[in-house]
This record gives structure tokens, sequence and C-alpha cells, in this order.
């Protein structure tokens, strides 16, 4: 394991700490759902699907905005996912018009392999921080995923503008 310590304590040098150790962790994040994907034979958008049903079954609508992907992309999407066992089509218990994708217990066995494993890890490492340090780190991810996504959203309103 790489520590990444600031030497001085000054704010400026800890806050650039704290951004290359996210960049590391981002790439770190990144590596392993590839190697995971390669391994499940999975690709990017198959892998976000996965991620985005682990909460709960969604509708088609909602699988496009969370892999921005077409409608038409993500029925041929789900149709791959489907055909290999990892997501079933539903109706909707409330609306029977509605039909909504879910995870396979073939998926989540498949997923749980790997990041199962991690989850305890992490879930471990969590133990050691104070309820403090814990409400400190949620802040921070907060924030940190509301200016990612924020960042996207500009650069998606941007690019519309010009093309």
């Amino acid at each position: 394991m790489v520590e990444i310590k600031s030497s001085s304590g000054k704010r400026e040098e800890i806050a650039m700490a704290i951004g290359r150790a996210v960049m590391r962790w981002q790439d770190a994040t990144q590596d392993y759902d590839e190697a995971v994907g390669a391994r499940l034979g999975l690709n990017l958008a198959e892998r976000r699907c996965l991620s985005f049903l682990y909460a709960g079954p969604q509708p088609a609508g909602a699988i496009a905005g969370a892999t921005s992907l077409t409608p038409a992309a993500v029925t041929s999407l789900i149709d791959r996912l489907e055909a290999r066992g990892y997501v079933a089509r539903r109706r909707s218990s409330e609306d029977r018009r509605k039909v909504m994708v879910e995870m396979t217990d073939r998926a989540k066995e498949a997923t749980g392999r790997y990041y199962g494993p991690l989850a305890e890890e992490g879930g471990r490492f969590l133990a050691t921080f104070s309820r403090e340090e814990l409400i400190a780190v949620e802040r921070f991810l907060i924030g940190a995923i509301d200016m990612q996504e924020r960042r996207l959203a500009e650069i998606d309103a941007k690019e519309s503008v010009e093309a």
C-alpha cells in the first residue's frame, strides 16, 4: 500500500495530496472495473447498467439516463444482458403497462464474486474511522460527486451548442 501524506502539514499541500490521491483512486477504480468487466465479458455500458440496477429494478428510460445511451441502444443492451442471464424484464406491480428491468441472481452472484470482498474490506476499513471522520468523508464524497456532475453537465451543454 502506498501512503500519500503531505510532509509539511500545510493546508495547501494537504489539499494537493488529497487531489493526487483522488486521481489515483479514480484510476484504480477504473482499472478494477475494467478487469472485472473483462472476466465477466461486460463492456462499459453493460457494467454501468448492472451497477445502476444494483439499487433495484428500473425502467429502461432510467437506464438510458444512467448509461447515456439512446432508447434503441438501451433496448439492445438489455437484450444482450437478458440473453446472458444477467437481467430480466418484469411488468411493474404498480403499472402493468410499465416494464422494469432487474438484475438476476446470476448477475448478483457474478458481480458479488468481485465486489463482495471489496465491500467487506471497505467496511472493515471504514470501521477504523471515528463518527466525525466518517461525516467528513461523506461530506467530501457528496461534494466531489456534485462537482463532477456539474462539470459534466457543463461539458454536455457546451458540446450540444457546438454541434
